[in-house]
């Protein structure tokens, strides 16, 4: 059988969107907002794809369709989750990409390019938006607003408040509130306590806080500036008790919204893209933005905010932290919060359906049914796929997905537990462990994420016996190479039965810094797979 490729689909070259039709690029849906074409009689425009965050996109847009009147160019502009955008950057070449990228923060372009993305140089920030604690006007009123401007750390030290945070291992504005809270919490213990408080309320994305707060569920958290000026302007809830106050923290690094040329981009669509950007940093541009609720890149404020709750001062926003900063926080989050990414490996092979006695179930049923109650041990901001495993499940591969990787609250509302539940052992199906261990791994490693514990989870009841696959030696010493300190990725493999070889899954683990567990006895399957969890998700 040998080696086999992972399971992440190419997907074929595919025209760029043309307005309001769906693209697929590298797997993430795309969704054309604006293509601008010069009016004054060129005839073959040189095209400029710009995928520019949701909120700074439509002003973007706006620029863009002034300087194609006067550049023989054809901007396309597309509002695109930034995230989508650093994952398509990540797959491997023949897609079409974008040539300018507009994210919310530097340290998005920095992380995109420290995953794997190609053609990512520094760029030239085109607005801000400091990141704001925002509370209700009820609760601000309570801390003294609007006769004093409550602070971080009143609205931290309040009690009563039920508070949230955008995940801040997918969100910049989350990860630059854990630089705010730091700094308005400075006592490591009184800093651990409070994110600690903000854990349970840590949600994927912003808009399920602004969802939360309709619901009166949440009375605070941080987001962009121009997200809480959105929300008052768009709701018209300025002055009433849903209308949201912002706090500010002069040490949380605004979004900066930096304007990148990526390396695919040729030397027409270069020109043109510096037409934009000076454009977008000219007088028409900084109007553009600030209407649509954006500060200059120095922080200045350039309408009046007052009647929307938000501080008309002048507010540069202190330097982006380094990588090692961003790592060392992120950790610390990771191992107080327990945000995971893990993939879960499944033996369905034939020995699966062995029935345990005194149980009248499967090692398959008991197996599955641990892992669908184990779902609920993962935070609801953690993400898990599964995968299931024999021999030759999908063409020559082991291995075929069963759940796609996506937050395990969005797993749980599915109905995963079930499609769990209803996993079935293959009777003639042999044990394809070395193939599958090293398909997970290599694409967990190329999809580590930063504040997370990424993982990679192996349930079996036997050991390799897929003579066509790689060799334990080989395996063993590709996962040596592969494992990196600093991107660190641990198997955790679960022998389940007597037949179990856990020197064989002890071998596999160790060089990822991972750990084998041992359940002789199935119908204890469910004790020993909680205990693992338990220990590595600090529950």
């Amino acid at each position: 059988m040998g080696r086999h490729s992972s399971p992440a689909r190419r997907r074929p070259r595919r025209a760029w969107a043309i307005a309001g039709i769906l693209v697929l690029l590298g797997g993430a849906g795309w969704i054309a907002t604006n293509v601008v074409r010069d009016q004054g009689g060129c005839e073959r425009p040189v095209v400029v794809r710009v995928a520019a965050a949701p909120a700074v996109a439509p002003a973007v847009a706006q620029v863009a369709r002034r300087v194609a009147q006067t550049e023989c160019a054809a901007f396309e502009v597309n509002a695109v989750d930034s995230a989508a955008v650093a994952q398509s950057l990540a797959l491997p070449s023949g897609g079409v990409r974008p040539d300018v990228w507009i994210p919310e923060s530097t340290l998005q372009l920095r992380r995109a390019k420290g995953v794997g993305a190609s053609g990512i140089a520094g760029g030239t920030s085109i607005a801000s938006s400091p990141v704001v604690f925002a509370v209700t006007e009820e609760a601000a009123k309570g801390l003294g607003w609007p006769g004093r401007a409550p602070t971080w750390s009143d609205v931290l030290g309040a009690p009563g408040l039920t508070l949230g945070v955008p995940d801040p291992g997918r969100d910049p504005a989350g990860l630059s509130a854990l630089i705010g809270v730091r700094a308005a919490v400075p006592a490591a213990d009184a800093y651990a306590a409070t994110l600690r408080r903000l854990s349970p309320n840590a949600v994927p994305a912003t808009d399920e806080l602004f969802t939360r707060l309709a619901d009166r569920t949440l009375a605070g958290f941080p987001v962009s500036e121009n997200a809480l000026l959105r929300h008052n302007v768009r709701t018209g809830v300025a002055g009433t008790q849903s209308g949201l106050v912002a706090t500010y923290q002069s040490e949380a690094p605004a979004l900066d919204y930096p304007f990148a040329v990526l390396g695919g981009a040729g030397e027409s669509q270069r020109a043109a893209a510096g037409a934009l950007l000076s454009a977008l940093l000219g007088l028409e541009g900084t109007n553009a933005l600030a209407d649509a609720g954006f500060r200059t890149p120095d922080g200045r404020y350039l309408r009046d905010g007052t009647a929307q709750n938000v501080s008309d001062r002048t507010l540069p926003s202190p330097a982006v932290p380094t990588d090692a900063e961003v790592d060392a926080l992120l950790g610390q989050w990771a191992r107080i919060n327990s945000s995971s990414r893990a993939r879960v490996l499944i033996d369905v092979s034939g020995s699966m359906d062995v029935e345990v006695p005194g149980t009248g179930r499967t090692r398959m049923q008991l197996t599955t049914d641990a892992a669908a109650r184990a779902l609920s041990l993962f935070k609801p901001t953690s993400e898990c796929s599964v995968w299931e495993f024999a021999t030759r499940l999908d063409g020559d591969r082991d291995y075929r997905e069963v759940l796609p990787m996506r937050p395990v609250s969005d797993q749980l509302a599915s109905g995963a537990a079930e499609r769990l539940r209803a996993i079935q052992a293959t009777p003639d199906g042999d044990t394809g462990l070395y193939d599958t261990v090293l398909a997970a791994y290599r694409l967990a490693t190329a999809e580590w994420q930063p504040g997370r514990l990424n993982l990679v989870i192996v349930l079996t009841d036997g050991r390799n016996d897929d003579d066509d696959g790689i060799s334990r030696d080989a395996l063993v010493a590709e996962l040596t190479r592969l494992a990196d300190p600093a991107r660190p990725v641990a198997i955790i493999g679960i022998g389940i039965g007597p037949d179990v070889d856990v020197p064989e899954l002890t071998a596999i683990t160790v060089p990822t810094g991972g750990q084998a567990f041992a359940a002789p006895d199935p119908a204890r399957i469910a004790d020993v797979f909680y205990g693992a969890l338990a220990g590595l998700t600090g529950a």
